[in-house]
């Protein structure tokens, strides 16, 4: 087993504890790190149950191909696989495909869809990223409804029962689990779990994998514990050792990249290998990590301490800031000379279109100005070319959709959304400026609030009398249908643009203001709570809507982290009514047309309403006018950089 059987190692490891997730070979395991000189833990990852012992499979086949499954959710790649493997040591290849098409397929991903098709078969529809149960939700109530339907989940491990009691909630007339594994997680998982406990307080310098799915179960059940992100970053900062390319993969899959393979793929060689090494790699590793401290609470994602600690993302989160933090709407446009320049070699679309530019206007305005925030430049109807709508921008006339959303079977023409593949080029562009962005200025993304994007596909374009927008609103289940459609598409988008590297997000809902009171609780806030609850957790949520004041008592129950407020509402008036939110806003944008004393005044004034409470970023109450002189938005930003409360 091991090359060195008779010798005793007894300095290799110089102490340091290693981790290792044996099951049947774990006694061998743990002699090995000893005699190597290091100090043993060692915990069971898995256990294997023979696929022909599989009865709950068997029991769901059966019901299948008699017709009684409606809908069948297939909840991981693995599983799929296993799940065919273990069908055919009973029954043919060609009667498991047949029964399968009798279904909908629906699919949590590429990976489960990739599944389907190695075996001849297409998932009717794949759920887009974040991929999550909620997700897989929103997406059946948007394209299949399942209310009366007999549905069986694929699972990888224990059901989800979460998932289970939302089908239900949705009128499903049975929900069927399937667990389908051909390696488990043990039937008692505390050893595991205190190991994982272990490693997040740092109480481990060394972890040995000899499987892909040693790795697969350790991050799957640190996820259960609410401490994926944290057991991927503990991993980084400890040597890591991976027994050979399969199991080096699903590391890299994870983000964590091994510090050495042993030269035979045995677990006798990796321990060696691992007396040689590890010692060596650690020191380098804890000289290089400023600090070793057991993981904290789950932070903001994608924002390292410097981008956390940002007076934007502090104001964002109510914390108190040693000033007002400070952004502008359209910071990137035509007030710009060199946005100007640009815009004069290519249209509006193709420059949103174009990564490498619109990085650079998102780029240079924040630069220019000296701003606390940066946000993508795009436009809100981007979207609506994926959804199945032809986009255009006349020049001096603004967007144009030239073929409307206008009958209730239009909603047959509205596309599933993938936000990061069908919009890859926004995701670009978010790749690009984050690179050339300093790194202490954070990144905004957006989107179109769903009754603004709504409004502009039943309009056609810009709109006075909102005609089309009263007649759909009048047909509740043709109104429900498609803002549901909307939100599943702004949900994927916005997750696509974390996932990219922005750092929060803000709805635009500049239409909204048309609405009373009772219309905005009935016809918009439902699906605003559904996007917003849709929306990768930890990021700021900032929304922004016009005339929005008589819906003050409703928009802080949306979940957005930030309530942005237009200029026709004092700022100290608005926060009493929304309460403990924090606030965006609000200078009058044709303030900014006048000269820098008058700037200065108007300025003060909204920050003296705000008072220096935690939680205030200033902005106008709409996006800046083309014509506002530079030396006016630069006066706007010095004023508010100077001021003291």
């Amino acid at each position: 087993m091991s090359p060195t059987n008779n010798e005793t190692e007894s300095h290799g490891l110089e102490g340091l504890t290693v981790a290792a997730f044996e099951s049947r070979m774990a006694q061998e395991m743990e002699a090995l790190i000893v005699r190597h000189g290091g100090k043993a833990v060692v915990a069971p990852s898995m256990r294997e149950v023979p696929l022909t012992q599989n009865k709950a499979a068997f029991d769901f086949f059966e019901t299948l191909q008699q017709g009684y499954v409606d809908v069948v959710i297939f909840m991981t790649g693995v599983g799929a696989k296993t799940l065919f493997k273990t069908l055919e040591t009973k029954y043919a290849k060609s009667r498991v495909e047949r029964a399968f098409r009798k279904a909908y397929m629906v699919a949590r991903g590429p990976k489960p869809a990739k599944a389907l098709q190695d075996f001849g078969l297409k998932a009717s529809i794949v759920v887009p990223e974040p991929n999550t149960w909620k997700q897989i939700l929103l997406v059946l109530d948007n394209y299949k409804p399942i209310k009366k339907l007999r549905v069986a989940v694929q699972e990888y491990g224990a059901p989800n029962a979460e998932f289970i009691q939302g089908l239900q909630d949705r009128g499903a007339q049975d929900v069927t689990a399937v667990p389908v594994y051909r390696w488990a997680l043990p039937e008692d998982t505390r050893p595991l779990r205190d190991l994982i406990d272990s490693i997040l307080h740092n109480e481990v310098q060394v972890a040995l994998f000899t499987s892909a799915t040693q790795i697969h179960h350790v991050i799957q059940l640190a996820a259960e514990m609410g401490q994926e992100d944290q057991i991927k970053d503990a991993l980084s900062r400890m040597v890591v050792g991976s027994i050979g390319p399969v199991a080096s993969e699903a590391l890299k899959n994870y983000q964590i990249v091994p510090d050495f393979e042993p030269e035979h793929p045995k677990m006798g060689f990796l321990v060696k290998e691992a007396g040689e090494q590890a010692p060596e790699i650690f020191k380098t590793k804890k000289q290089s990590t400023p600090t070793m401290k057991a993981a904290a609470a789950p932070s903001m994602k994608k924002a390292p301490p410097v981008l956390k600690d940002s007076l934007f993302l502090k104001a964002c989160r109510k914390e108190a800031t040693e000033g007002t933090p400070i952004w502008i709407m359209r910071q990137a446009g035509r007030y710009l000379p060199g946005y100007r320049q640009i815009r004069e070699m290519v249209s509006f679309l193709d420059l949103c279109k174009n990564p490498d530019l619109a990085a650079e206007v998102t780029v240079s305005a924040q630069e220019v100005l000296g701003v606390d925030a940066a946000i993508l430049f795009a436009d809100i109807l981007l979207i609506t070319e994926p959804l199945g709508f032809q986009l255009e921008f006349v020049e001096n006339g603004g967007p144009v959709i030239r073929n409307p959303f206008r009958k209730p079977d239009d909603l047959k023409r509205l596309n599933p959304v993938d936000g990061a593949s069908d919009l890859g080029y926004v995701m670009q562009a978010v790749k690009k400026i984050r690179s050339n962005l300093q790194s202490d200025i954070p990144l905004i993304g957006f989107a179109g609030a769903p009754f603004t994007l709504a409004s502009y596909l039943l309009e056609g374009g810009g709109t006075k009398d909102y005609f089309h927008t009263r007649s759909v609103l009048g047909d509740i289940k043709v109104w429900d249908e498609l803002m549901r459609k909307l939100v599943s598409a702004t949900a994927s988008y916005l997750n696509a643009q974390i996932d990219a590297g922005v750092q929060a997000v803000q709805l635009f809902d500049s239409w909204v203001g048309i609405l009373a009171p009772d219309e905005f609780q009935r016809l918009v806030l439902p699906y605003l709570k559904m996007l917003i609850g849709g929306i990768k957790p930890g990021v700021p949520i900032i929304y922004f809507g016009t005339q929005t004041e008589p819906f003050f008592p409703w928009l802080k129950d949306t979940g957005a982290t930030v309530i942005g407020v237009d200029w026709h509402v004092d700022l100290d008036k608005a926060w009493k009514q929304l309460g403990n939110v924090a606030i965006q806003g609000n200078l009058d944008p044709q303030i900014l047309l006048t000269d820098p004393d008058k700037i200065r005044v108007e300025a003060e004034k909204i920050l003296r309403m705000a008072g220096g409470r935690p939680g205030h970023i200033f902005n106008l109450g709409h996006g800046i006018l083309p014509q506002t002189p530079v030396e006016n938005a630069l006066a706007l930003v010095e004023t508010v950089k100077n001021w003291k409360t």
